[in-house]
């Protein structure tokens, strides 16, 4: 077994709107994190913004929780949507709740914001939680550890319903054309787990996940995964480096872009982090073990 390191991130609550940005774009709020089309525009101004080769969506890390039944404040202009209420304050409730339609609600809108993106010619990186991260907006972080620390089958249970939610939300991603998809949860990383809990998360949920998504994805789409997940990989032995010459110095968001194709899983950096360049041309991959 490898050494279990954390990542420091400081991008772990960087999805969100700029308020130059909704400025700019006359739109109404919070009616307009809502609408497919809004959403369109919204991520074509953020991506000129920031200088990005790349759009972003959704805009916040609860669209999942949401269409799972979860409570939800939109924001304003100013802050993006977040958890509002808590749904649930047992396993059980959490069990019990639907699956997510994909045909409706805001996680409608955002594929379809996706497919308009796409079929405009541009990059979409679509943002897709991990458990804990959607967990947060349904039940207080407190009933969630307490479930894993005494009744791990239980929440061996929540992690197979939310890993196949994940897995249907990559699927719809691929019907739409999306080539680009970050995997993250900042809410389950090393620094709050420990090296157990982080362990046993690799071995019951992120590593069995990320083997479905590697059979599902196309070869013209790739993982962008959260460096907190590719060093827990790294540090349980179920993935390896594996390094790709790209031959000239190059940001590493438009490296990521090059490789697909070439490889599945990319995650040594932040795709955040706009400013990191590959001095020697060289991108680390991730190969699943």
């Amino acid at each position: 077994m490898g050494k279990m390191i954390d990542f420091n991130c400081t991008y772990d609550n960087a999805v969100g709107i700029n308020k130059e940005v909704t400025e700019k774009t006359g739109l109404k709020f919070p009616e307009a994190y809502k609408n497919g089309e809004s959403m369109v525009l919204l991520a074509k101004e953020l991506k000129k913004y920031d200088d990005r080769n790349f759009c972003e969506l959704p805009f916040c890390h609860t669209v999942e929780g949401e269409a799972m039944g979860g409570s939800i404040n939109f924001g304003d202009e100013n802050i993006g949507p977040r958890a509002k209420d808590y749904i649930c304050t047992n396993a059980e409730e959490v069990l019990n709740l639907p699956q997510i339609d994909y045909s409706k609600g805001r996680i409608a809108e955002v594929l379809k914001a996706c497919k308009c993106l796409r079929e405009e010619g541009e990059n979409v990186v679509l943002y897709i939680s991990g458990p804990f991260t959607i967990m947060n907006v349904l039940m207080d972080s407190r009933y969630v550890f307490k479930i894993f620390r005494k009744n791990p089958a239980v929440m061996k249970e929540i992690f197979d319903k939310l890993q196949d939610e994940i897995v249907r939300f990559t699927e719809e991603a691929q019907k739409v054309g999306v080539n680009m998809i970050s995997y993250a949860d900042s809410s389950g990383g090393l620094n709050i787990l420990g090296p157990k809990f982080s362990e046993q998360v690799v071995e019951m949920f992120t590593y069995p996940l990320l083997k479905r998504i590697e059979a599902m994805i196309s070869n013209e789409t790739i993982l962008l995964l959260c460096p907190k997940t590719t060093f827990a990989l790294l540090g349980t032995d179920k993935a390896v480096w594996k390094d790709i010459d790209l031959g000239e110095t190059i940001k590493y968001s438009e490296a990521c872009i090059k490789v697909i194709g070439k490889a599945k899983f990319v995650g040594q950096m932040c795709v955040k982090n706009k400013a990191f360049e590959l001095k020697d041309g060289i991108i680390k991959t991730i190969n699943l073990l």
